[in-house]
């Protein structure tokens, strides 16, 4: 087992609950070992402080496992997996949710979604990765599902030193997966969709919109497979135009909404949002209510300036269409946007648009996507509501 030592004072970041050690907080690295083996890490001053996945070829060279010596083997993933699904059952979470939730569940780099009968997962490190085959026969034998599909189509597996991967681990799984979600039947596309299939994070703010659509004309910006859409119809909404710029996504949005017998109230719009909203303007069309969940602007550090510039920028775009009195439900994934930079660049929006405004609430992600204490990059999801006064 390689033993690895931090420099001085690293340890205290650690124990606070920083799940990652970088390569450059390391003093030295002794003993023996394979990459994607469990480490010890020890203090500079030798004491112990955790267990995790080695991997000298990512900046992130450890990811923590454990705070206590112990042996990291199947009983332990079983264990750590039907805990991470017992807080969501506890919670009331039953035909569609988050089960694992890396870090946030002591499982580095592990995403584990339930979509009904069939899980879609995610292994994100060489830790991981080396452990795939385990992992589903755990998750087999929790769950019993139909089928498990891989989305490790990611590009943050390059960093690892893996190559972008997705494909059948488990059984069989079809091209439309039906779910139930917030009294609604929902088909999602768990092979090509984003992320694992769907955004499975937004799932109560999705529900909430029913505070802010009844008898109102209702615009869902970057709305993917309609989940917004299709809750804004069902608590009321007069007309929903539906706007996405893939329309593989609003065909799955359209066959919902007849599942639904809310094919009359959803017009599903296939654009590209940035330039509807000015064409919008344009034509002096208004709107009661509009949302907007859009793609992260800004995936690294380094493009935080350009992502709060796209962000204002839309959301300027939304506010200019908005009716006294309407609302905006405006949403950032960004994990590397802090709810400060969020807040204050809807202040300077508020301000450029002409329009003046509230905040009504406050929101993040989902409780089956519950983050971290000590580490903010769990605390990604950003929504706001905002009231024109």
């Amino acid at each position: 087992m390689y033993l690895l030592t931090l420099k001085k004072g690293e340890e205290r970041r650690i124990m606070q609950g920083e799940p990652w050690i970088y390569a450059n907080e390391v003093a030295k690295i002794t003993g023996e070992g394979k990459q994607g083996e469990v480490c010890k890490v020890l203090s500079f001053e030798g004491k112990f402080v955790c267990l995790g996945y080695i991997n000298h070829q990512s900046k992130i060279i450890v990811r923590v496992l454990s705070y206590k010596e112990e042996e990291i083997d199947r009983n332990f993933f079983f264990n750590r997996i039907k805990r991470a699904n017992d807080y969501r059952l506890a919670l009331g979470y039953k035909n569609n949710y988050r089960v694992v939730f890396g870090e946030s569940d002591l499982l580095p780099a592990l995403i584990v979604d339930k979509y009904g009968d069939y899980l879609s997962c995610q292994f994100l490190s060489l830790g991981m990765d080396k452990r795939k085959q385990m992992i589903v026969d755990i998750l087999v034998e929790i769950f019993a599902p139909k089928g498990i599909y891989e989305r490790s189509d990611v590009s943050v597996r390059k960093k690892e030193g893996l190559q972008e991967v997705k494909g059948v681990l488990y059984g069989e799984v079809p091209d439309k997966v039906l779910i139930h979600e917030n009294g609604l039947d929902i088909y999602v596309d768990i092979k090509e969709g984003q992320k694992t299939g769907y955004f499975l994070d937004q799932k109560e703010n999705r529900d909430n919109v029913k505070h802010y659509v009844k008898d109102r004309l209702v615009l869902d910006c970057f709305c993917n497979l309609g989940g917004f859409s299709l809750c804004s119809a069902k608590h009321g909404a007069k007309k929903v135009y539906s706007a996405d710029v893939s329309q593989k996504a609003l065909d799955f949005l359209s066959l919902s909404a007849k599942a639904n017998g809310l094919e009359n109230i959803i017009n599903p719009v296939c654009a590209d949002v940035f330039e509807l909203l000015r064409d919008y303007r344009k034509e002096r069309k208004e709107f009661d209510t509009i949302i907007l969940d859009p793609p992260a602007f800004t995936k690294s550090k380094d493009t935080v300036n350009d992502g709060l510039r796209g962000y204002k920028d839309i959301n300027i775009q939304a506010l200019k269409l908005l009716k006294s009195g309407g609302f905006l439900i405006t949403c950032s994934c960004s994990q590397h946007i802090s709810v400060k930079q969020f807040t204050e660049m809807l202040a300077k929006a508020s301000s450029e648009s002409g329009k003046r405004v509230k905040l009504v609430e406050l929101r993040t992600q989902g409780k089956d996507h519950a983050s971290l204490i000590g580490f903010e990059e769990s605390v990604y999801l950003k929504v706001a509501v905002l009231y024109v006064l």
